[in-house]
């Protein structure tokens, strides 16, 4: 899709339509996927922050770009989002940032920044405002994983120093894992449960705070799987996700990991439990939801995490030096399963089930 139709020549509710559909589609298949799933009053919300939290990503991943560079940018955009500072200058804040993009899909994301900013003034108040409070805590973890990673930090609170710059760097306690998964992931369940019970009439059979709570545990679980799978790619980027303190008491530093993998199983293996644990949750939420169509996009997450921990869990030291992903044509046969089924409870308990294996 050419950008000059989505930022000129289209209506702004064409252009919200292309960014739901053909962008949404680039920079994300298996969530555009559940996005598809979801009634129409919830598709338009859930869409753009998604798109927003997406750009944020976008800037805060720039490497070649310095990491205090990309703090001040993500604040820049940040503010722009709350309604702090114009369009105009956010947008003249993050053109360097375009032309540095690799992925076309990315460059065609920042380049529609200023559509989702616009779509974001249209959108209703309580939504609007749902947007601002769980962007405002994304883009809080994004600048805290800069200060904690990025290498001029190393002297700073919140993570093991490294000895040389070539060495990596590690969060020091689980608390601190907790926060992370919690402000780029576990505030997004929180976001979705809040959409849910204010659109939908008889969202769930459970009250709001106990959903509230589930899908909190449920996000935090869905990031805990991602940081799983990327183990290798990030301890070879400099950044270690798992406690100093735990590999300490193991004799392990976080330098060590890929050369001394088998010794890093157990550790491992822990939060591979945890993360099976949120994903847990995350059935628990989605049994609940009365509705069989957000049923099936919540669950979607769920069950496409935990055959990525089973596939981790069978890789055994591999996981750390290989690519492990779900095949698509897996993600494709859930995805027709739960439509052919329309989502029934007791098939999803049986794919959740087989996913394990």
């Amino acid at each position: 899709m050419n950008s000059d139709t989505v930022a000129g020549r289209a209506n702004p509710g064409t252009r919200s339509r292309q960014l739901q559909t053909a962008i949404l589609r680039s920079v994300s298949r298996s969530f555009y996927l559940s996005i598809r799933l979801l009634p129409h009053e919830l598709r338009e919300p859930i869409a753009l922050a998604y798109l927003l939290a997406r750009t944020t990503d976008t800037i805060a991943d720039t490497t070649q770009i310095p990491g205090s560079v990309r703090m001040e940018a993500l604040k820049m955009l940040s503010d722009g989002i709350q309604g702090k500072a114009s369009r105009d200058v956010v947008i003249n804040q993050l053109a360097s940032f375009m032309p540095l993009q690799n992925n076309a899909s990315e460059r065609t994301l920042l380049d529609c920044l200023p559509n989702c900013l616009e779509w974001l003034e249209r959108i209703g108040q309580e939504d609007r405002d749902d947007i601002r409070a769980v962007l405002e805590k994304i883009t809080h973890g994004q600048m805290l994983d800069l200060h904690r990673f990025d290498p001029p930090a190393v002297q700073r609170e919140g993570f093991a120093i490294a000895n040389n710059p070539a060495e990596v760097c590690a969060l020091q306690t689980a608390a601190d894992l907790d926060e992370y998964t919690y402000l780029v992931a576990g505030c997004v369940g929180e976001f979705w449960t809040r959409l849910c019970f204010r659109h939908l009439r008889d969202f769930a059979s459970l009250i709001q705070d106990e959903m509230l709570g589930l899908a909190r545990r449920y996000g935090m679980g869905l990031q805990l799987v991602n940081v799983l799978r990327d183990a290798g790619a990030d301890l070879r980027a400099g950044r270690c996700y798992f406690p100093s303190d735990e590999l300490s008491a193991t004799g392990l530093s976080s330098s060590q990991i890929l050369s001394e993998s088998d010794r890093f199983q157990p550790i491992y293996k822990r939060w591979i439990e945890k993360a099976q644990d949120g994903l847990a949750c995350g059935m628990q939420y989605s049994r609940a939801i009365r509705n069989r169509r957000v049923r099936a996009a919540t669950v979607l997450p769920a069950l496409i995490g935990v055959r990525t921990l089973a596939l981790l869990s069978n890789a055994g030291v591999r996981a750390l030096h290989q690519t492990i992903k779900v095949p698509r044509r897996e993600v494709r046969s859930m995805i027709l399963s739960l439509a052919v089924h329309l989502a029934s409870r007791e098939k999803i308990d049986a794919m959740f089930e087989q996913a394990k294996l």
